[in-house]
């Protein structure tokens, strides 16, 4: 299923199941949302999973934890260099206005209610998601940098559900700074089955 460049989508994954995030053209950002397919106030916490791994970055092996301390996505397998920030909250209006942008910009915390509308979902908060593929340096001093993906055409991640989800996710539309090497692409998804 293809994730069109600067727009969302969200599908349902069942417990057991596993979605596939191929980055087509190796620097695409994928801002990634998870939530409790049976209750929508337990969602993929950034702050958890930072707390229960230890880490500022996730990669293989690394459990995604919800807001109720519970493991919702496990990365079963990642083949880029490993760099998903956890950091940065999903780009939105005011980001892009700070950035000097006066007309409608398309932004990942649209594409996250846009993505779960299409499934009649409506929730009135934009979690911090988990960034795929997006390559966030944090130096000595605690300074964060903004560069390009480090992953290669066709790099992928596999997340595996815990329990049913909703997994929502966005091909950052970012164009100003260097996330996404300054050109927005399409991505891929799939579903594969337990």
């Amino acid at each position: 299923m293809r994730i069109p460049a600067r727009h969302g989508i969200a599908v349902r994954i069942k417990a057991g199941d596993a979605l596939k995030l191929i980055n087509l053209h190796g620097k695409q950002v994928l801002d990634t949302w998870a939530f409790n397919a049976d209750d929508l106030g337990e969602y993929m916490s950034m702050a958890h999973t930072r707390s229960r791994n230890s880490r500022i970055y996730v990669g293989r092996g690394d459990v995604l934890v919800s807001n109720h301390r519970r493991t919702i996505l496990t990365i079963q397998e990642d083949t880029s260099p490993g760099r998903h920030d956890i950091l940065l909250c999903a780009c939105n209006l005011w980001i892009y206005r700070e950035l000097g942008v006066v007309e409608y910009h398309r932004n990942c915390s649209d594409n996250l209610h846009e993505a779960l509308a299409a499934l009649g979902i409506a929730i009135p908060w934009t979690p911090s998601p988990c960034n795929l593929f997006m390559n966030v340096p944090v130096d000595g001093e605690g300074r964060l940098d903004r560069l390009p993906p480090s992953s290669r055409p066709g790099d992928y991640v596999l997340l595996r559900a815990a329990f049913d989800v909703v997994v929502a996710i966005s091909a950052c539309p970012q164009d100003i700074t260097a996330v996404n090497a300054g050109e927005p692409q399409d991505a891929e998804l799939e579903v594969v089955s337990a």
